[in-house]
């Protein structure tokens, strides 16, 4: 079961925290045989609304790709980007990781 992905959603899930390591448990779901997973084999995808919300007053607009798919547009101070993609969450995704390189570099950048 190694090469398997699992969707979770709706869940109630409590990390316990253990002297090897952080351990997410599945909280009253009885019906399922995983009663936990260690926190380093989880990764947390976040929907559409989350990465809307994550981009903020950064996002400036959603609509349709011209080659289909859909198309996020962001603004940057002196900077605005659209970024195509099939689906609408994988184009906020790229948005999203555009502006945390934006924002990333930026910081690091001396002040002048």
């Amino acid at each position: 079961m190694d090469d398997e992905v699992f969707v979770l959603s709706d869940m109630t899930v409590e990390v316990h925290e253990f002297p090897t390591g952080a351990v997410i448990g599945f909280n009253g779901v009885t019906e399922w045989a995983l009663d936990s997973v260690t926190q380093e084999e989880a990764a947390w995808v976040p929907s559409e609304e989350q990465l809307r919300e994550r981009l903020g007053g950064l996002f400036t607009g959603l609509e349709p790709a011209p080659d289909g798919g859909f198309g996020v547009t962001v603004t940057l101070p002196g900077a605005v980007r659209t970024f195509c993609a099939p689906t609408a969450p994988d184009a906020y995704g790229a948005a999203l990781v555009w502006v945390l390189r934006s924002v990333s570099r930026s910081d690091a950048e001396p002040a002048a």
